[in-house]
């Protein structure tokens, strides 16, 4: 990938703002978390935005974090099981706000604010789902960057020739440091999201020194922003305003 993947042109706008976990959700307000109203409030209040995405049944990137429908919406099931258009109709926490396609949430975003996208992945039942991502997000024109946990989506978007920033999603002490540095040495990821009572630890210490940037999740807290501060650039956040208002 050489020194052009740390460039800070490249991956610098990750570290700049905050970055809202799920939106700007807020259920006491009937604004619930992946959902256009979340999105929208973060764009409204200047933060960066992370979302998750599963594939629906016909291939279609969407906007929702568990692999069923029964924690936020009134049906049941898999979600992966349901077209874009059933979902769309699906309306999370008997809101106005239905299950939203990627391409909904750039339209609502229109480069205002930067996307850390958050790819869930099933093994075996992943064929084609970072193909779809990266193909909607083709011609988008704002600040935006995939990220997972599971590494055949990473394979996956380093074998397509992602051309935007593609992230390491982990979590863990020490004794998977093996681990991790192998997923380093693949994929070499162009940035970092790291779960933060894992932290301090080496692999992040020695990704950070590499000259990538490292945020964390879930920072629910000023006292978590503060640890956070030690350790990574910047805060995956919810729950709270970390501008300290």
């Amino acid at each position: 990938m050489g020194n052009n993947r740390i460039r800070p042109d490249f991956t610098g706008w990750i570290a700049e703002r905050p970055i809202a976990h799920r939106g700007l959700h807020d259920k006491t307000k009937g604004i619930y978390e992946n959902t256009l109203s979340a999105i929208g409030a973060a764009v409204e209040a200047g933060f960066a935005i992370e979302v998750d995405l599963h594939p629906s049944r016909d291939g279609v990137p969407m906007v929702f974090h568990d692999q069923t429908l029964d924690r936020l919406t009134a049906e049941t099931g898999s979600m992966r099981q349901r077209s874009a258009a059933e979902l769309g109709e699906i309306r999370i926490g008997g809101t106005r706000d239905t299950v939203p396609t990627l391409r909904q949430m750039l339209d609502r975003v229109g480069g205002r604010s930067g996307l850390v996208l958050e790819l869930k992945g099933i093994a075996g039942a992943d064929d084609g789902f970072v193909e779809a991502v990266l193909k909607t997000l083709s011609g988008y024109a704002g600040p935006v960057a995939i990220m997972s946990f599971n590494h055949w989506l990473i394979a996956d978007a380093r074998r397509l020739g992602a051309e935007i920033p593609v992230g390491l999603t982990a979590e863990g002490k020490d004794r998977l440091y093996p681990v991790h540095r192998r997923a380093d040495e693949d994929y070499r990821p162009d940035f970092l999201s790291y779960g933060l009572d894992d932290l301090p630890n080496r692999f992040v210490s020695e990704f950070r020194q590499s000259g990538r940037p490292v945020i964390t999740w879930t920072i629910r807290s000023l006292q978590d922003a503060a640890k956070s501060a030690r350790y990574a650039d910047q805060i995956t956040f919810e729950g709270f305003d970390p501008r300290g208002d």
